[in-house]
């Protein structure tokens, strides 16, 4: 049986496979970074299935399951990639939550906090870019899809993954960024944009989010930009309870993937539970 060795010049093929594939720039990069972190461990090793079943066993005690699912993930699709699929290794079976931890999750009052403060602070710019996120529900990654000429005609159009998906943009926030565009001088392009006029990204936003924590009394482990997509999902789903039209508005391509944006708190169950009177 050959031998298979990861070399560099196999790398970046697959490297212009993905991009060829059109996978965003997060997901080249997050995959590219596992599969460097797989060919550290196996230290020049040929790659077999017994190597693979090690590495398995490696990241499952020093990750969390959905965590090495996602490493096992990007190095299986490497290996499908070369034509190693006898190296292909099965994930970490993870029970489904059934609900989340009252720790990590964004309550509409603590996003109303996050505006409010940042609306006291004078970052008009920041309290919108929260609006936008949690009444849109899109990705941080979409925030520059977010122009003067989307709000002028009432919605965006967003490229992602391949796919295009119409963003609708409530009147309510639409009457506040038209006003936000017109005291900015902002006439074209992205809206949400950093002193230099480069459209605001992942790390800055996550920045201005965490700096509000303290003042807003928000605990900084809720506030992140997904966060917010979160919360607009849960708002929408209590409203409607149409998980597929919620996928289609999310832009998810399974509906799987949309069951877990919206889990709730285990406070929400026991309310629930509370209200079935079974004891007698």
């Amino acid at each position: 049986m050959k031998k298979h060795f990861i070399t560099q010049k196999l790398i970046a093929r697959y490297e212009q496979s993905m991009r060829n594939d059109e996978k965003s720039q997060n997901t080249v990069a997050k995959y590219l970074h596992d599969l460097r972190t797989f060919s550290a461990f196996a230290q020049g090793r040929p790659v077999d299935k017994n190597l693979t079943l090690e590495y398995k066993a490696e990241i499952g005690t020093s990750h969390t399951p959905s965590g090495a699912n996602s490493m096992i993930a990007a190095l299986n699709s490497f290996f499908r990639f070369a034509g190693w699929d006898e190296c292909v290794i099965k994930q970490f079976k993870v029970q489904k939550k059934a609900y989340c931890s009252e720790n990590s999750e964004l309550s509409r009052n603590d996003y109303f906090a996050l505006v409010r403060t940042a609306e006291r602070r004078k970052n008009l710019r920041l309290a919108l870019l929260l609006q936008t996120l949690c009444s849109t529900g899109i990705r941080v990654s979409e925030v520059p899809f977010i122009t003067v000429e989307a709000i002028r005609s009432g919605e965006a159009r967003v490229f992602c993954k391949g796919k295009i998906r119409r963003i609708f943009i409530i009147s309510a926030l639409r009457k506040k960024l038209l006003e936000f565009i017109k005291s900015n001088n902002i006439s074209q392009g992205p809206i949400f944009i950093t002193r230099t006029g480069k459209p605001m990204n992942r790390s800055n936003i996550w920045r201005e989010m965490k700096a509000l924590c303290a003042a807003a009394g928000v605990s900084a482990e809720k506030v992140f930009p997904h966060n917010f997509r979160h919360l607009f999902a849960r708002t929408f789903y209590e409203m409607e309870k149409d998980i597929a039209k919620l996928a289609d508005i999310l832009g998810h391509s399974s509906i799987n993937t949309t069951r877990i944006y919206i889990v709730t708190t285990g406070v929400e169950h026991r309310r629930r539970m509370e209200r079935m009177h079974l004891i007698v």
